[in-house]
């Protein structure tokens, strides 16, 4: 690596998994992020077995177990609250890891206290928002002001630069400035968590509606007193509204743009309008990703997570194939330790091409297939379910999903950490 750390730019999920992987291979690197302050933001999120078994191979997983749920089955339900389908998941699904439920900013922080503890503090610089990237053959630059509307900060020189700098990726921009806007596909999103009893056993993710009308559910933690802090997305498609501000997950959310739509939503086994209600707040966000693109690494600098593949939140897929990314570029660069373009060109062929698959799978409406076409056969319910969608084509959509984003059960039981590979 010519003696010279890597540069990461970004202290996300992404960037942070990256940093702990190439400390663990013995490559030094830092982390340069643009917020002055990492924070815990954000609401919950799925981290799936092919995830948890790279976390486990780099020694963190102990370390975020307590702090999660380990959800063991997946319910689809209709809008009115009828099953259509019911799935083991983690290690009740036969996977030797366990699928986590946990708040964003939890994993954000504990996975960066690790990273301060392993590497040292020092390897962790904020408020340096990149500006531009140069490489050569024997090295790269990356350019950094002073926060977003700085001036001049610094130029620091590495053998590689590693963006991870999210959704808004400015390292991506620099590559394909003609870009634009990320898609939206007219769906919003409204995300929160509520402290709420525990719905069926506690341990139940639940899907309801379809993907223009959809109820997700799922709990992030354990309280004392029984209860659970349950995380919740409420989303509908929309031709009224236009996507007028940029993505955040910390745009806050008004109750009354969306509770009316989930005013009927009232099951057995969940009321869905009390629970949004009884959350302290939601935060608003549109539904958006990017095309695939042609080309991550450039020289020696590269793309990861959602710089390089922004995806719909289908599935639990987004910060899973960030971490999948960076296993795979620490692997790639021990398999060609004296040839930094040779390896960041590898990690492009073999990841690029398989979190296209996922993107595009996800605007075919993934794993949740079932549940539009049992809205499109049955809008207004049925007697039995089998009359409607069979097992085996419910079946035919999920597995191809698991196979599609790389957490096949047998493929994934029977494999080695992604780090370890012959690439």
């Amino acid at each position: 690596m010519d003696n010279q750390p890597v540069i990461i730019i970004g202290a996300g999920i992404g960037g942070l998994v990256t940093a702990l992987s190439l400390h663990a291979a013995g490559i030094a690197c830092d982390i340069y992020e643009s917020a002055a302050e990492i924070r815990p933001l954000g609401v919950g999120i799925n981290l799936l077995p092919h995830a948890t078994r790279e976390l486990a191979a780099l020694g963190v997983l102990d370390e975020l177990l307590p702090l999660a749920i380990q959800p063991t089955t997946l319910r689809y339900f209709t809008r009115r609250g009828q099953q259509i389908w019911s799935e083991p998941r983690g290690l009740a699904a036969g996977y030797h890891w366990p699928q986590l439920s946990i708040h964003r900013g939890l994993l954000q922080t504990t996975l960066l206290a690790i990273t301060k503890a392993r590497l040292g503090a020092a390897h962790i610089h904020t408020g340096y928002h990149l500006t531009a990237l140069d490489s050569d053959d024997h090295g790269a630059t990356a350019h950094f002001s002073a926060g977003r509307q700085g001036p001049h900060r610094a130029s620091v020189r590495g053998a590689m630069v590693v963006a991870a700098d999210g959704i808004h990726s400015v390292a991506r921009a620099l590559r394909y400035p003609t870009e634009g806007l990320p898609r939206w596909n007219g769906a919003l999103l409204w995300r929160g968590t509520a402290i709420a009893p525990p719905v069926f056993d506690g341990r139940t993710m639940v899907w309801a509606g379809h993907p223009d009308h959809k109820f997700v559910g799922y709990p992030i933690q354990d309280l004392p007193d029984g209860q659970q802090l349950f995380n919740f997305i409420a989303e509908f498609r929309t031709s009224d509204m236009v996507l007028a501000e940029r993505e955040d997950w910390n745009q806050p959310g008004v109750l009354s743009d969306f509770i009316d739509r989930f005013a009927d939503w009232q099951f057995d086994w969940l009321d869905v309008p009390a629970l949004i209600r009884s959350a302290t707040g939601t935060y608003r966000f549109p539904m958006v990703d990017r095309d695939p693109l042609p080309q991550w690494s450039v020289g020696r600098t590269t793309l990861l997570g959602d710089a390089a593949h922004p995806m719909y939140p289908i599935g639990s897929n987004g910060a899973s194939q960030a971490i999948l990314d960076a296993r795979v570029l620490v692997g790639c660069l021990r398999a060609y330790p004296d040839d930094v373009v040779t390896a960041l060109a590898r990690y492009d062929q073999v990841r690029r091409p398989a979190t296209a698959n996922i993107v595009l799978a996800n605007r075919g409406f993934g794993p949740e297939m079932p549940m539009k076409l049992v809205q499109e056969r049955a809008p207004h319910g049925f007697t039995h379910i089998d009359e409607v969608i069979s097992p085996a084509e419910i079946l035919q959509v999920t597995e191809g999903y698991r196979a599609t984003a790389g957490f096949s059960l047998a493929a994934l039981n029977n494999g080695n950490s992604l780090a370890d590979l012959a690439y």
